[in-house]
């Protein structure tokens, strides 16, 4: 049997999901693609159909990752998240066709170097097309550019505990990995947001995201004025939030890992790329039904997601533009089903 491993130990859940693209491309030479990544990527990479096994990098000693890659014959290996580390533990396992980022010191651990277009100035090319390089170096490709995410039954059983949302339910997510750490994350536009939502689609309103973001969320409940709006910040795993988002009748948020797994079950979702720093071509959510709306408001110069000093796109999101995309994916009032999820 020829395996190959994708090594993809690095960025957020969304960079893993996305490099699942690579391992259905190896699939076209490959009898069997293992995934290597983050201790906190597994759970998501477990529940891709596209990668025949998970396997851990949890910043141990290399020579021991390396010596039970050796023992499963790996014929190839693609890096898409290059480091001294990811680029060693490959050639230290002798595994020997080893495609990685060219142009870095630790490149010399690689047989196959890919020049990654980002870095030549590309911001137009989806990060999959980027990543999808890699594979090309080893002659596969893919045309589905749509990653699979598939809830186990157990993440089904999940979502029931005591209180129950009948009816329809959208997801809004307001929050991204930075959104807890600096304390001056705006909540005013998100609960408008939030209201808007609620009032157009007679809907309750689930305001997702993880356990540092429940006093942020908690303050958007506070602000808004429907009482539809509920915080389930933390709740679930991301195997849950993958049920919960197919059920619902759309994803609404900020441009997060949570924003590709809704894209990836087939949920109708909205990406928010609030920042000018941002860029949609190439993180735009990847799903059968998907929009992007753009930074609209304008930021100070220098701006980045790590540095702004105020969040201001964040209190001035353009809710008139995000309402009006979701309803070109998910129509207007009227074209509602019915859903009950306990939660």
């Amino acid at each position: 049997m020829t395996r190959a491993l994708l090594y993809c130990a690095g960025g957020g859940i969304g960079d893993s999901l996305v490099a699942s693209l690579v391992a259905r491309a190896l699939h076209a030479r490959y009898e069997r693609v293992d995934a290597l990544t983050l201790p906190a990527h597994r759970s998501t990479l477990e529940r891709v159909p596209d990668v025949d096994a998970v396997l851990v990098d949890g910043g141990g000693d290399e020579g021991v990752l390396a010596a039970s890659l050796r023992e499963r014959n790996y014929s190839a290996c693609v890096v898409t998240w290059a480091t001294a580390r990811t680029a060693r533990v490959p050639k230290l396992a002798k595994i020997p066709i080893r495609v990685g980022q060219a142009r870095r010191l630790y490149s010399r651990d690689f047989t196959k170097r890919v020049v990654v277009r980002s870095e030549l100035g590309d911001v137009t090319s989806h990060w999959s097309d980027i990543l999808l390089d890699y594979a090309r170096a080893l002659g596969c490709d893919t045309n589905d550019r749509i990653p699979r995410f598939v809830p186990t039954p157990e993440d089904e059983a999940s979502l029931v505990v005591p209180s129950v949302v009948e009816g329809p339910y959208i997801i809004l997510h307001p929050t991204n990995a930075i959104a807890s750490q600096r304390g001056i994350w705006p909540t005013n536009g998100w609960a408008a947001l939030a209201d808007a939502l609620a009032h157009k689609y007679d809907a309750t309103i689930l305001l997702t995201g993880a356990k540092n973001d429940e006093a942020i969320n908690a303050e958007i409940v506070r602000q808004a004025q429907d009482d539809k709006i509920i915080n389930i910040a933390g709740k679930f795993g991301i195997g849950a939030f993958g049920a919960l988002a197919q059920r619902a009748r759309g994803f609404v948020g900020i441009t997060t890992g949570t924003m590709h797994v809704a894209a990836a079950v087939g949920a109708p979702t909205v990406g928010i790329f609030p920042f000018q720093s941002d860029f949609p071509e190439r993180w735009a959510p990847l799903g059968v039904r998907t929009e992007v709306v753009r930074a609209s408001f304008s930021c100070h110069p220098g701006d980045t997601k790590e540095r702004c000093p105020d969040y201001a796109c964040i209190a001035h999101l353009d809710v008139e533009r995000i309402v009006a995309a979701t309803e070109a994916l998910i129509g207007g009032p009227r074209a509602r089903h019915d859903t009950t999820v306990h939660l």
